[in-house]
């Protein structure tokens, strides 16, 4: 159902069950999958691709040109998984050249009112970004992480899977799996032990990851940071979800690491 104010370009891609409510524009590169809902006020442009079952709140705004001033006008895309829900005020923006020329976000997430998703953000499923949450440019979050309200993630940032960010925090650095960090300036507070008890993760993984943790983040020693966690690691080599933190730190990334406060924040060091 389409009302009867809204502007739906003739060459929009429009899937059945599909609701389109008062004054949303819809741009002529837009597909929108089955059952998908745009409250009204909704503007949708670009290359843009929608799944299914979406709800889209008023002004919300998807697949406008980025907020970069080396964009030139190219062919980039966002693209949005199923079963997402979209708040009040969301702004969501195309890739550019020197990002791939794409903006991801998976399934299951929950944007709140006045989340901002910049340009070439990578964003798996069942993520949660509260209220005025910030994505920078170049921003990879995994899956069934959250962001608490007012935060801001600096460009180039990755945060790993089960990850919690508290309100308010900035996050300069990458954040491991199941990393729990808060803060003006971010650092790492400890392990999301919560978010692992809702993923159904077991109590021996929780308690070999939190040894791990203590051993590798709350032993600062003679060794540097990746040389402890090479050294440390080789004791739990049967353990999963270590190996996933392990190939979080040990994949190519342009920042540091979130650490403790009395940790240094240089991966070298």
């Amino acid at each position: 159902m389409i009302h009867k104010t809204a502007i739906v370009s003739d060459k929009a891609q429009i899937s059945k069950n599909v609701e389109i409510g008062a004054f949303c524009v819809v741009g002529d590169n837009v597909k929108i999958g089955e059952g998908t809902v745009l409250k009204s006020h909704v503007v949708i442009d670009g290359d843009t691709t929608i799944g299914k079952n979406n709800t889209i709140f008023p002004f919300a705004t998807v697949g406008l040109v980025p907020q970069d001033l080396k964009f030139a006008g190219e062919n980039s895309q966002l693209i949005i998984g199923d079963n997402n829900t979209i708040r009040e005020h969301v702004t969501i923006h195309l890739g550019t050249k020197d990002g791939g020329m794409i903006t991801k976000i998976g399934n299951n997430c929950l944007l709140m009112v006045g989340v901002h998703v910049a340009h070439d953000c990578l964003i798996g499923d069942n993520v949660i970004l509260a209220n005025n949450a910030t994505l920078a440019g170049h921003v990879q979050i995994d899956d069934n992480v959250v962001i608490g309200g007012l935060s801001a993630v600096h460009q180039f940032v990755r945060i790993g899977k089960g990850a919690m960010i508290g309100g308010m925090s900035g996050v300069e650095n990458d954040v491991i799996p199941f990393g729990l960090v808060m803060g003006e300036r971010a650092h790492l507070a400890g392990i999301n032990l919560v978010g692992m008890k809702r993923q159904n993760i077991s109590r021996d993984e929780i308690h070999a990851l939190r040894n791990f943790y203590k051993q590798v983040f709350e032993n600062d020693g003679d060794a540097n940071f990746l040389n402890r966690v090479t050294e440390v690691s080789q004791d739990f080599s049967q353990n999963s979800t270590i190996q996933e933190v392990m190939n979080f730190i040990n994949s190519e990334t342009s920042r540091s690491f979130c650490k403790p406060k009395n940790i240094n924040p240089n991966p070298n060091a």
